[in-house]
């Protein structure tokens, strides 16, 4: 028998996933399919292209992997691969490139399995062998169950894939495709799957959340599928939703906000910015007082919800004053978890013919903006203590309240389990129980 050390022996492929958390999905589907396939030896890297830094970043994830793993076929993947798979393809360290709908395809993966390990890797010669579609010719969402990122505690489920819109900085429709739905009925099924195995949190996951059931022809909205999964699922005790864009929030998401106590009182907002002509400038279907009056309106119905937020810094043609606005939005909404974006130039998109703001205004602004956002949190965590929650165990020691906060214990839990307690104390970024 060969030991780990034998050359003749053939290990499982590696993943090394870059970008938002439906790639982390992705990537789990993947091990489930290319282990299924039979692959050994082999590197993948699930690249992200939101911005040029991104994809600098994935070439720099490659070289290294590369370095480490010289032996093996390195295999490259996601939004980076979807939108250039030239760049990757004429990569010495690159043996296959394939696109975001192949890569959840199991006839992909036996492909990949039945051929021939050795690869451009060894001779750094001819260019990598190139599987990349049309993305904007899917129609369907590839279902994949998976269970929870290599924990017990909460599962994701993704209802949605793609975005029909165009925003002038974000390349990902072309990298995702437009948008398309997984129907009520599948999502409800896996849902009581994964209740049946034990989870006791299931976060829905997508790309365009809030665009869900546009391409169904039933007339369903995000809101009627989340109505139907807790009424459908009555034995799930929690149910999360993802990133959403508020102006796309329908009544019966809303009723669903209010109402129901199953659904976590945490959303985060696609805002990007807080000056009106700023988000003209973006393509983006809302204005700050939208924004601000979804915030209200959602907490008025449950006050305990906090936000979180994705905010752009240094767009092109910021000024001070925009800035500025952004700024005060991030009080005006009573954001809690801010995701800040500084601006990076993605060739292809319209924002990058914009005149834009010199690199050292943009860092200076998007740090201003992190400091603002530890500030809210601050604000949210300094009220918690003497307050019961109910926590959702992730490790023995570190669960999440309803909030989406993080609190430790100094004794152990049982994982994947929802405890209550009281908060003792803050620590930093997280409470004590």
């Amino acid at each position: 028998m060969p030991h780990d050390g034998d050359s003749k022996s053939m290990s499982a492929p590696k993943f090394s996933t870059l970008g938002c958390r439906l790639n982390a999905y992705e990537s789990e589907a993947m091990k489930e399919l290319s282990a299924r396939a039979g692959l050994r030896d082999a590197v993948v890297v699930n690249t992200c292209a939101v911005t040029g830094e991104a994809m600098r970043k994935a070439r720099q994830e490659i070289r290294r992997l590369r370095r480490e793993n010289p032996g093996a076929r390195l295999i490259v993947t996601g939004c980076g691969a979807q939108v250039d798979p030239e760049e990757f393809s004429a990569m010495a360290e690159v043996d296959a490139v394939i696109g975001n709908a192949e890569k959840m395809r199991p006839e992909t993966w036996e492909m990949l399995a039945g051929e021939t390990p050795a690869g451009k890797a060894s001779t750094g010669d001819a260019p990598a062998a190139v599987r990349v579609d049309d993305i904007m010719a899917e129609r369907q969402v590839s279902g994949h169950l998976i269970d929870g990122f290599g924990t017990r505690s909460r599962a994701y489920v993704q209802v949605q894939n793609g975005c029909d819109h165009r925003c002038t900085f974000c390349i990902i429709p072309f990298g995702r495709g437009n948008s398309r739905s997984v129907p009520a009925g599948v999502v409800v099924e896996q849902i009581r799957g994964l209740v049946g195995k034990g989870f006791n949190e299931v976060v829905l996951t997508g790309v365009d959340m809030t665009s869900w059931g546009a391409d169904l022809d039933e007339g369903l909205r995000l809101g009627d599928l989340v109505r139907r999964i807790l009424r459908l699922v009555p034995d799930l005790p929690r149910l999360r939703i993802s990133s959403i864009d508020s102006i796309e929030v329908d009544d019966a998401l809303m009723e669903m906000i209010a109402g129901e106590r199953r659904l976590m009182p945490h959303l985060h907002l696609s805002l990007q910015h807080g000056d009106d002509l700023i988000l003209k400038r973006m393509k983006r279907r809302h204005l700050r007082d939208d924004a601000i009056r979804f915030c209200t309106q959602a907490r008025a119905l449950r006050p305990e919800i906090t936000f979180g937020a994705d905010i752009i810094a240094g767009f092109p043609t910021e000024t001070e004053a925009m800035f500025e606005n952004s700024l005060a939005l991030v009080e005006e909404c009573g954001l809690t978890w801010l995701h800040v974006f500084p601006y990076s130039r993605r060739p292809g998109t319209p924002a990058a013919r914009m005149p834009q703001v010199e690199g050292g205004t943009i860092r200076e602004r998007a740090g201003r903006l992190r400091e603002a956002g530890k500030r809210q949190l601050h604000r949210h965590l300094a009220a918690q203590p003497g307050r019961s929650h109910r926590i959702l165990m992730e490790s023995p020691t570190m669960g999440r309240t309803e909030q989406f906060a993080e609190v430790r214990f100094s004794a152990a839990q049982p994982v994947g389990q929802i405890v209550t307690a009281r908060i003792k104390s803050i620590q930093a970024d997280h409470l004590i129980a």
